[in-house]
């Protein structure tokens, strides 16, 4: 049997994912920088464990001593991913997260070269963040040859984890960054637009998501944006001026916002996760005009996350797919996501 290690698995979604892969029959090693939350996570489910801090490089490589695959589940991901993917690189080892920041994905998309000479596979953003939208993304683009501008919009949300929360909150520096001629630029202001999530028009707001980079190399459409359904909350962050922006993401301001993350709840409650769906619109436009749209609706993010991601960490570990970078629409094709319960698409 291959070896999956899931680095982070004392976190929220890092739990999630361990509970499910034993739910699957599979027995992961867990790994993560704390020996004691680990040691418990892990004699509660009768599995393996290696502690390993991500600053350690030699530890870290003797921890992917015999892995087929790592899904990398501690973020926020714009200081992770790097070193996790180097000791993936060094030990041969297959890389998958679940990041949807930007500069990671970008990031990894320049070492396609490296991946591919050192035989590993580097997929990021196996989760919520892309999968669903990548998927539909190249399912519209498809339908629409020669389309030079896509949307897609996301509506419904069951909360977050305080990982999830502290990514945002270290991304508020950035403006709204979306794709123009194939390059990646930031807006000097959030966009505004509507919606039609299945329940009538809604408000939504633009803001840089991982799209941004991965809907790019799965699509090669060059002008793309991505909106939300304008939530309150989210609305006034994007809409904050860039120099409150910048503030805040200084790093007195972060450490504070960050003790005030810590005494949030780990993440949303079983019942939200059972309860919440969340829907997506793509569309896509060609030179003449002509639009192509289609929508999904799927179980809640993490609900979805762990499902995706365990799926893809399986199916590279068994060398499915050639090394290299890879979107899950490069990997697997657009219509990867239907294979999950609770997930239709609808061409309008």
């Amino acid at each position: 049997m291959t070896t999956i290690l899931i680095y982070g698995a004392t976190g929220y979604t890092g739990t999630l994912l361990t509970e499910h892969a034993v739910g699957q029959g599979l027995r992961p090693i867990l790994a993560g920088r704390d020996p004691d939350k680990l040691q418990s996570l892990a004699g509660r489910l009768g599995l393996d464990w290696r502690a390993a801090p991500l600053d350690a490089p030699d530890r870290l490589r003797e921890a992917l001593a015999g892995i087929a695959v790592v899904i990398h589940a501690a973020g926020p991901f714009s200081k992770t991913a790097r070193p996790m993917a180097e000791a993936c690189l060094a030990a041969g080892a297959h890389y998958v997260d679940i990041t949807g920041e930007i500069d990671v994905l970008e990031a990894f998309a320049a070492r396609d070269s490296e991946a591919k000479a050192s035989g590993v596979v580097l997929l990021p953003a196996a989760g919520f963040d892309v999968v669903p939208s990548d998927c539909l993304a190249a399912h519209v683009a498809a339908r629409l040859p020669g389309a030079t501008r896509l949307r897609i919009s996301i509506g419904g949300f069951g909360g977050f984890s305080r990982g999830t929360a502290r990514t945002m909150v270290e991304g508020i520096a950035w403006g709204t960054r979306v794709r123009r001629d194939g390059r990646i630029v930031e807006l000097p202001s959030p966009p505004r637009g509507s919606a039609d999530f299945g329940r009538g028009a809604r408000r939504t707001v633009g803001l840089g998501w991982g799209d941004v980079s991965s809907a790019w190399y799965s699509t090669r459409v060059p002008n793309i944006d991505v909106y939300f359904e304008a939530l309150p909350a989210m609305a006034a962050v994007a809409g904050l001026p860039a120099g409150i922006r910048r503030i805040i993401a200084g790093g007195t301001a972060q450490r504070l916002i960050n003790r005030g993350i810590d005494r949030l709840p780990p993440g949303p409650s079983a019942a939200a996760r059972a309860t919440a769906r969340s829907t997506f619109l793509a569309e896509a436009w060609d030179a003449r005009g002509n639009r192509a749209a289609s929508r999904m609706e799927t179980p809640e993010g993490y609900t979805l996350t762990v499902c995706t991601a365990l799926e893809i960490a399986r199916r590279v570990a068994s060398n499915a797919i050639p090394a290299g970078f890879h979107t899950p629409v490069t990997a697997f094709g657009p219509d990867f996501i239907l294979g999950f319960p609770g997930v239709s698409r609808t061409d309008l």
